[in-house]
């Protein structure tokens, strides 16, 4: 497997390739707009080849390549339009930058025979992995809520093209919890949601976020986020909660408390035995969202190259679902709630 990476943003800098470094996967060229961009993350991480162009990068790609397409949602299509039929390929999240777009990656993808996963990473944290072997192993009992609570300080500033996007907060970053919540209970029902600005972050789209993942009368999933609390770290949060029905798991998500710098991870988890009191136990994960998340996300593109009958996990076909997700949480955003009435 030889990775040729579309892209040299922070993103790229911060996670895959540190991630793919752990890995022992072999990036073979990167290419960038901004050349110096791409030249200095070559020299940094050892990459061999700084194309000058994307066609350049797409004639030296063979049958061992995965393309990693690492550009903003905006700029997804015309980069797959360019790249080989049949080729692996690795999205960078949001699949486009609404659920129309999303629709022409998937039908481009399907006409190209593309065998393309979408790098929702999140589903892949260590973190979360060692939750799945808790859950599924009975341990905790039935799944029947998830809790996903971020009350943080972003800086949005390190991602300038956000700037002028007319979707943010759900688009690119609450799109990871509900890609998450989906990788655990499968597609809700309906979606609730309103998404804000704040005054002190007005030229941004939104920053603060509720979202409802309705499945029906049993089952709870909830994202709550704000990214805007530049109140010191006292009171910061970013957590998932898995409740079962007899016992739970709390996750503290360390990535997102004084970003970039971030804090540490804690695992926990609870077992309701008869004549006991609840005794929550720590368990120590080796790893972390950035950037061992990331490795997940490739190898699933790498069992694609090695098996070309495999279906990734992360998938556009599957991945399709997460847009349609967020799609109907901007919607509900827009179409608001129910007024009231003293008649």
């Amino acid at each position: 497997m030889k990775i040729q990476l579309i892209g040299a943003g922070g993103i790229v800098k911060d996670a895959h390739l540190p991630a793919y470094k752990i890995a022992g996967y072999e990036v073979e060229g990167i290419f960038d707009l901004n050349k110096e961009k791409a030249t200095a993350l070559a020299n940094a991480f050892g990459i061999p080849t700084v194309f000058s162009s994307l066609e350049e990068l797409v004639t030296k790609a063979g049958q061992d390549t995965i393309f990693d397409v690492a550009v903003p949602g905006s700029a997804v299509l015309q980069v797959l339009e360019k790249l080989p039929k049949g080729s692996v390929v690795l999205i960078q999240k949001p699949m486009g930058e609404d659920l129309k777009v999303a629709k022409a990656i998937l039908d481009l993808c399907r006409k190209k025979q593309l065998k393309a996963g979408v790098n929702f990473q999140m589903r892949y944290t260590p973190f979360i992995q060692r939750a799945r072997e808790i859950i599924h192993s009975g341990l905790i009992g039935e799944l029947c809520d998830i809790e996903i609570k971020i009350n943080v300080y972003t800086p949005w500033h390190l991602w300038d093209f956000l700037f002028s996007a007319d979707r943010v907060e759900i688009l690119y970053h609450s799109i990871h919890y509900v890609d998450l919540i989906r990788s655990f209970y499968g597609n809700p029902e309906k979606v609730y949601a309103k998404t804000i600005k704040h005054p002190k972050m007005a030229q941004l789209a939104s920053v603060k976020t509720n979202i409802i993942m309705d499945y029906g009368d049993l089952k709870g999933a909830n994202i709550l986020t704000n990214h805007a609390h530049e109140f010191g770290l006292k009171h910061q949060q970013s957590y998932v909660k898995l409740e079962g029905t007899k016992g739970a798991i709390m996750i503290e998500m360390g990535l997102l408390k004084n970003y970039p710098k971030g804090a540490a991870d804690k695992f926990e988890y609870v077992v309701l035995e008869e004549g006991k009191a609840p005794e929550w136990q720590e368990v120590p994960i080796e790893g972390t969202w950035f950037p061992h998340a990331f490795i997940g996300a490739m190898a699933e593109m790498k069992k694609t190259l090695e098996n070309p009958a495999y279906i990734p996990d992360n998938s556009v076909e599957d991945c399709i679902h997460t847009m349609a997700c967020v799609e109907a949480a901007h919607q509900s955003s827009e179409q608001g709630g129910v007024e009231l009435s003293t008649d």
